[in-house]
């Protein structure tokens, strides 16, 4: 079964970027992958993760600064068509679609 993959867009902003740099200790040239995981049964379900890893089959990628940041196709969906925006606002990492 082919997946279909939704138009979205992947934007990290340069706090995020620097927070990524700064407290997380990503380096240039590192691939971070952005995944869609399961949290629990309750009214959201579902929740963003980040990880070092290598794409697979990457249906998005952003390149910010030398260090790549992507989606996997299996995990676009969650996005429904939209564009995740991953920003840095009061000492905490924020997933925003838009």
């Amino acid at each position: 079964m082919k997946l279909e993959v939704m138009e979205v867009e992947l934007v990290i902003t340069p706090s995020a970027l620097s927070c990524f740099k700064g407290e997380w200790g990503f380096v240039d040239g590192e691939v971070i992958r952005i995944f869609v995981r399961y949290v629990s049964g309750g009214e959201v379900p579902f929740a963003f993760g980040i990880t070092r890893d290598s794409p697979l089959d990457a249906a998005v990628t952003t390149v910010l600064d030398r260090v790549t940041f992507f989606m996997e196709r299996k995990d676009v969906w969650f996005m429904e068509g939209k564009s995740l925006k991953i920003d840095y606002q009061g000492e905490i990492i924020v997933f925003q679609f838009e």
